[in-house]
């Protein structure tokens, strides 16, 4: 299993955000990804927030080892010519480090940013449907021309190419059945924060069983694709289920029992928010970089 953390974009860079990203390299994290989000929730709503693509490219330049990503890009206010060329350029200075997690977007935070109404769930994944497969192309293919029904390109270039090659990995976050088949025909991996109504009122218990459903609606996705399921990765981005929220993971016992459990899913990545002060994510520093360093040893998974 692996290790990683989600940054919140929400500290000048020369005031702690640069030591955050270079904190996150020295203690081994697999990957540190940031939301690609416009605005977040309450408490962050009205506090600082940085663009992704920026910060990644600012934290390209001062680690070297360590992935990057977004966790995730949405439709909400990307389109995939414009953003299939951001992510050439983020994956060429980042010298091949980068994930892209991308996922339908909600109805909230930054749906409506642009001026537009909030869509509806179903123009939602129709959009997302035809997102995916169109920057797929734009990532692949030297020269892409496309006239969908929601997105458009016209001999739009995107040369050298990534450098991951074919292009640069997908984690694709879903839980439907349509988002579950994208995942399986475009993802390297599939991304999840478990389930809506386990999380909201749910027990560990319930979580549990919630996301082995979506585990094996995930496998049987990847069945009618004609793809074996262990070819993507299984992410779980924690703080969200009841058995990960703040207070859940208060030792390394209990960090150690929450990772052997979704082990035993098939998740081979856990991702952890970087702790920040009178939030949801308030986790003690000291026990953060312990859970970094010892947790999955712990657990018997390092």
């Amino acid at each position: 299993m692996r290790l990683s953390t989600c940054i919140l974009p929400v500290d000048r860079w020369h005031e702690g955000g640069r030591d955050t990203w270079r904190r996150a390299e020295e203690l081994g994290f697999h990957a540190a990804y940031t939301y690609d989000h416009l605005t977040w929730r309450v408490p962050f709503r009205d506090g600082p927030w940085f663009g992704a693509v920026p910060t990644l490219t600012a934290a390209a330049g001062v680690t070297e080892r360590i992935r990057l990503g977004t966790m995730v890009t949405s439709p909400n206010f990307r389109h995939p010519v414009t953003l299939a060329k951001e992510l050439v350029s983020l994956d060429d200075l980042s010298g091949g480090r980068l994930t892209l997690g991308i996922g339908a977007g909600g109805s909230g935070f930054d749906a409506t940013a642009l001026g537009q109404e909030p869509w509806t769930p179903r123009e939602r994944a129709d959009r997302f449907a035809e997102f995916v497969p169109l920057l797929d192309r734009l990532l692949t293919e030297d020269e892409v021309t496309h006239g969908g029904a929601h997105y458009a390109a016209h001999e739009a270039r995107n040369l050298p190419g990534c450098v991951q090659r074919p292009r640069l990995p997908f984690a694709v976050a879903a839980t439907g059945p349509r988002g579950l088949r994208l995942a399986a025909r475009h993802g390297q991996a599939w991304l999840t924060t478990g389930d809506g109504a386990a999380n909201s009122s749910g027990s560990a218990a319930d979580s549990h069983t919630a996301l082995a459903r979506q585990a094996a609606r995930m496998e049987k996705a990847c069945a009618e694709e004609g793809r074996d399921p262990a070819e993507l990765d299984r992410i779980l981005l924690t703080g969200f289920t009841p058995d990960s929220t703040e207070g859940a993971l208060d030792s390394l016992d209990a960090f150690a029992d929450f990772a052997a459990r979704h082990a035993e899913l098939g998740f081979d990545e856990l991702v952890l928010h970087w702790p920040i002060p009178d939030t949801r994510f308030a986790l003690s520093p000291s026990l953060f970089e312990r859970l970094a360093t010892e947790g999955l040893s712990r657990a018997g998974l390092a």
